[in-house]
């Protein structure tokens, strides 16, 4: 049965700017207060999904959150009218007003855990919204989220969703930027990796300095909703001393596709073990497991993280071989770059390199593999999508003038005290449900 990954990338929202609000996001809390650019932000991203379709990877594309989020502040005690509030959080507490106006769904890695129909015991795709409990602005997604998903993946036949799990820190479960896929032709069973930060319940080691996101605990618990075979499941845990060193998810050190792990030598704790059990698994389904590993010295952690090497994307061509898509700043670190040089002229799985700006991104602290959730759909499956998400030459010109007409070019957090910015916001994502036919899906639709 053929199938195919299909990335979603998200559309950055009209309140694109740098609060710095990551904790353990070295990127994010470097840039925080720098003046941003949503237009430019929105473009960038916009013009990576066109590029890839244009190339032949299937694409489709996620909507924004609703910003500021007036229900959690009423939900907080703040009453009014919503520019009242707006005006009154402003006075009392900016700091609120941009975790209210923040959030992570341009880096759509983050949405949800997905499993593909191959790998389920009811041969559906699976979806868990991510509960993204680590971070308040990010805890606030998870409605909008499930009502995207549902939106976009409505089809019972083939599709199940998942609510998020508990929000609290026991369940702490960041979506698809912890979980990897490694297998063979995207339609056959393959084996899924769910990479935690720490073990609540009898775990030895966790990081000192940055909190771990991810917890055992939550991987578990996908792995229980989506129905999926232990056989074919593997638990890591991520190494903690990265974490340390501004590692906050797996897919700033390592990523796969097919067969492949591309990961940096210092990515897992036990790291050996780990790989053989995958490598283990993989071969009971019929699969070679390829790994390639980058030498510290070769690419230290603080390389890995200041270009976001591994939180790449590693595409499938058609001659078999992979390309990996990395962001500008991997070319201009000379050590990443001689890296990447002598990994495509190597002989190995990866034989081309894709660069692309993605400055507004990278510098809030994301990178390609941010950008996109990676789901695998069968040729009845891509059907039952919602068609006015899927990336094609009418779509990008339409998105393309949506953001001209609603896109500030120039954002900073004083500037979220607008009430203006509450009214643009809504006119444009109102607009925006409406060229994507998704129906009702913000608070503010309801």
């Amino acid at each position: 049965m053929s199938a195919y990954e299909v990335n979603f990338d998200g559309l950055v929202g009209l309140t694109h700017h740098y609060a710095g609000l990551s904790f353990g996001n070295v990127a994010s809390t470097s840039n925080k207060n720098t003046p941003a650019n949503p237009k430019l932000a929105a473009k960038q991203g916009l013009q990576k999904m066109k590029t890839l379709s244009d190339m032949g990877f299937k694409q489709g594309v996620l909507p924004p959150q609703e910003r500021p989020h007036i229900p959690v502040l009423r939900q907080l005690g703040f009453t009014g009218s919503d520019a009242q509030i707006i005006a009154a959080v402003a006075k009392q507490s900016p700091q609120l007003l941009s975790a209210v106006s923040s959030a992570s769904s341009m880096w759509t890695a983050n949405a949800a855990t997905v499993s593909p129909s191959a790998d389920t015991a009811d041969k559906r795709v699976h979806f868990t919204v991510a509960n993204l409990n680590n971070k308040f602005h990010r805890a606030i997604e998870a409605d909008t989220t499930s009502a995207t998903l549902r939106s976009i993946f409505k089809n019972e036949t083939h599709f199940v969703h998942h609510a998020a799990l508990p929000q609290q820190a026991l369940m702490g479960d960041e979506g698809a930027a912890n979980h990897n896929r490694l297998g063979g032709d995207y339609g056959t069973a393959g084996v899924e990796v769910f990479v935690y930060g720490k073990q609540a319940f009898g775990g030895m080691v966790e990081p000192q300095r940055f909190p771990a996101r991810q917890t055992r605990e939550a991987s578990e618990a996908v792995m229980r909703l989506h129905g999926l075979d232990a056989a074919q499941t593997v638990f890591i845990q991520q190494n903690p001393d990265v974490i340390d060193q501004g590692v906050f998810h797996n897919d700033v050190i390592a990523v796969s596709n097919r067969n492949v792990l591309f990961h940096h030598q210092q990515a897992f704790l036990n790291q050996t073990q780990a790989l053989d059990e995958i490598s283990q698994k993989m071969s009971a389904l019929g699969h070679q497991f390829i790994s390639v590993e980058v030498p510290t010295a070769q690419v230290s952690v603080a390389d890995a993280v200041g270009t976001y090497l591994f939180n790449s994307q590693l595409l499938s061509k058609p001659d078999g071989k992979m390309m990996i898509i990395v962001p500008e700043e991997s070319r201009q670190n000379q050590r990443v770059w001689d890296y990447l040089s002598s990994l495509i002229n190597s002989n190995g799985p990866i034989n081309e390199v894709k660069v692309f700006d993605l400055r507004e991104s990278m510098r809030n602290g994301g990178g390609p593999a941010c950008l996109r959730l990676r789901v695998v759909l069968t040729d009845a499956e891509l059907q039952a999508v919602a068609p006015g998400v899927l990336m094609n030459e009418s779509l990008f010109l339409t998105l393309n003038n949506w953001i001209d007409r609603h896109y500030r070019d120039r954002l900073t957090e004083a500037d979220l005290a607008d009430p203006q910015l509450l009214i643009e916001n809504r006119q444009a994502l109102d607009e925006l449900t409406r060229i994507m036919g998704l129906g009702s899906i913000y608070p503010f639709q309801q």
